[in-house]
C-alpha cells in the first residue's frame, strides 16, 4: 500500500511554500490606486510650494517636542495657538509614524525605475544590434525585403539628429525707437563746424 495513504500525510512538496504571482504592470496600477484610496490624506504638491513647506519645517525634533510641552504647561498658550498638547503630540506621532510609508513608498519608486531602465536598456542594446546586422545583410540583394526597414531606420535617426542640433532661436533686439544709423545723421555745414574769429 502507499505510504502516503497509510499515514494520511501530503507529499513532502505541498508543505513547500509557493512563491506569489508576479503581477502585471496594469495590476500594479489597480492595487495602488486602491490603497492610495484607502490613505486618509493625500496632499499633492507643486515643486515651489514643497519648497516653501521644507523651509518651514527646518525644525529639530527636540525644538519640537519642547515647544509642545509649551503649549501643555499653561493653557492660555493652548487657546492662543488653538490647539491642545495632547493633540499636538498626536499629530507629531503620525508624522513621525508616516515617513517610514515615504521612505517604503520612495524606495519602491526608485526599484521600479531602475528595473525599468534596465529594460530600456537591453531593448536598445537588442535594437542596435538588430539595425547593424540588418544594414549588413541588406547589401546582399536576397535579403531585399530589409531594405525599406534599414531606410527606415535612417531616416528617423536623421530626423533625430536634426532636431537636436536645430539652433536656437536668436533673441529679439529690443525695440530702439526712432533712433537712427550713423550713415543717416546730416553733417554739419561748414559754417557751423568753422569757429568764429574773436574781435581784435
Amino acid at each position: 500500500m502507499n505510504t502516503h495513504q497509510e499515514t494520511g500525510n501530503p507529499p513532502a512538496t505541498a508543505d513547500l511554500p509557493q512563491p506569489a504571482p508576479t503581477l502585471s504592470p496594469e495590476a500594479v496600477v489597480d492595487q495602488l490606486r486602491a490603497t492610495r484610496a484607502q490613505i486618509g490624506e493625500v496632499a499633492p504638491l507643486t515643486t515651489a510650494q514643497a519648497k516653501a513647506l521644507r523651509r518651514q519645517v527646518r525644525t529639530s525634533n527636540p525644538i519640537l517636542q519642547a515647544s509642545i510641552n509649551v503649549i501643555g504647561a499653561l493653557d492660555n498658550v493652548s487657546q492662543a495657538v488653538g490647539q491642545p498638547a495632547d493633540g499636538m503630540r498626536q499629530l507629531y506621532d503620525e508624522a513621525n509614524r508616516w515617513t517610514a510609508v515615504e521612505d517604503e513608498l520612495r524606495g519602491m519608486l526608485n526599484g521600479v525605475s531602475g528595473a525599468n531602465l534596465i529594460r530600456r536598456q537591453r531593448i536598445a542594446l537588442v535594437a542596435g544590434q538588430a539595425y547593424t546586422i540588418g544594414s549588413q545583410l541588406a547589401r546582399d540583394p536576397a535579403n531585399a525585403v530589409l531594405v525599406p526597414h534599414v531606410q527606415e531606420i535612417k531616416r528617423l535617426k536623421s530626423f533625430s539628429r536634426r532636431k537636436k542640433a536645430a539652433p536656437a532661436p536668436t533673441p529679439k533686439s529690443p525695440a530702439s525707437g526712432t533712433s537712427q544709423s550713423p550713415a543717416s545723421v546730416t553733417p554739419q555745414s561748414e559754417a557751423s563746424a568753422t569757429p568764429v574769429p574773436a574781435d581784435k
